[in-house]
């Protein structure tokens, strides 16, 4: 089975279409547009078995979307309400099932899972990964980064071989040092709310896509896909991107290279 990357949702912290909102962009994603964008989320298939990164207030839509009941394994990123708050959907998933759930972070995130829904202790074994840990043959680390006015986030860098990616949804303002940890990467997934946004960058927590290329610039990654979008961008249009870059759509797949 050749490992595969799975975008589930692909939206900011609010998802489009905002209930609010009659712009372009959210009436085209309430008719059943392209625009459409759940909770940001990825699967990651292997031999192993799946695993999410991030489990978000979309997580029944996105496992009906791809026709799957439960999973068993969720690494999170950081634990804000749009990364965090499909959990107790899944436990009682897993209650009903009688399974349980594993759940993967650094311990402060664990810390604030735990305290924040302390009644999914009985459905959900907790790993602390600050370390690092293996999953379908892939090596996962941890890097606390800057997230802006909201404080920090981890970003994720996952090495098979000589193959390396990194999934980044909630960071801005790296440093030297993590230009230097994630440099030349095989595949990039980055979050950028906006094309260009107009906010002072004091009040922010994401970059914008003309920041993101110059990011792109310095660390050199081969292919590059930005995620966890607003209703500010519009999938119908051609934005001026480098060749390498992709914007991500929902059910956007990526096979990874198969190591035998």
């Amino acid at each position: 089975m050749t490992d595969k990357i799975t975008f589930l949702g692909t939206g900011d912290s609010m998802g489009v279409p905002r209930v609010y909102c009659d712009c372009s962009v959210c009436t085209e994603a309430r008719n059943g547009g392209i625009n459409r964008r759940l909770r940001s989320s990825i699967m990651l298939q292997t031999g192993e078995g799946i695993m999410l990164i991030d489990c978000g207030p979309d997580w029944t839509a996105q496992m009906e979307r791809h026709n799957l009941r439960t999973v068993q394994h969720v690494l999170i990123t950081h634990a804000h309400f749009d990364h965090i708050a499909g959990l107790p959907e899944w436990a009682d998933a897993c209650r009903w099932l009688s399974t349980h759930g594993n759940v993967y972070a650094p311990q402060d995130v664990l810390t604030t899972i735990r305290g924040q829904f302390p009644w999914l202790e009985s459905h959900f074994r907790y790993y602390d990964i600050a370390d690092g840990f293996a999953f379908g043959g892939w090596h996962i680390e941890p890097r606390l980064m800057c997230h802006g006015k909201n404080g920090s986030s981890y970003a994720y860098r996952l090495t098979k071989h000589s193959y390396r990616w990194a999934y980044c949804p909630d960071t801005i303002d790296w440093n030297e040092r993590d230009k230097a940890y994630f440099k030349d990467l095989q595949l990039l997934i980055l979050g950028t709310n906006f094309y260009k946004e107009e906010a002072e960058r004091r009040t922010r927590s994401v970059y914008d896509m003309v920041e993101a290329m110059e990011l792109v610039s310095d660390i050199k990654p081969e292919r590059v896909v930005f995620t966890h979008m607003s209703h500010g961008v519009d999938l119908r249009e051609r934005y001026a991107l480098a060749p390498l870059i992709q914007l991500a759509r929902t059910g956007l797949e990526i096979e990874l290279p198969s190591f035998t």
